[in-house]
């Protein structure tokens, strides 16, 4: 919440906050390439068809459940890959993806990070 700025005939006279921001530049930009990977509703579909099979879905499968065709959905994965919240394995001449549980079970700590909770 904003704070009124404090006027006592000195323009010079501002509110200052008694603390700086605990998170740092790296850790920041970190977790907002996380935020921006998921601030796509397909790609948060795909996440969530992903987490809901406990076994790795091949790229054909993910396919059947959209729209929209390979190419975007692989455009899609590859965000999801570069951000750590899927992995890929190569079997023939199909890749497999499957939900990276450790980077899911870093993203409530991140989120308890940036609140400051």
């Amino acid at each position: 919440m904003a704070r009124k700025r404090e006027t006592n005939g000195n323009d010079d006279t501002c509110c200052r906050t008694g603390t700086s921001p605990k998170l740092g530049a790296v850790r920041a930009r970190a977790y907002a390439g996380w935020f921006k990977a998921l601030a796509d509703p397909t790609r948060i579909r795909i996440l969530n068809l992903l987490a809901a099979n406990r076994n790795p879905v091949c790229v054909c499968d993910i396919v059947k459940h959209f729209p929209i065709g390979q190419p975007t959905i692989s455009h899609h994965l590859k965000i999801l890959r570069a951000t750590r919240f899927v992995l890929a394995e190569r079997r023939g001449t199909f890749m497999y993806y499957r939900v990276n549980l450790k980077c899911l079970g870093e993203f409530p700590h991140a989120a308890r990070l940036i609140m400051d909770v």
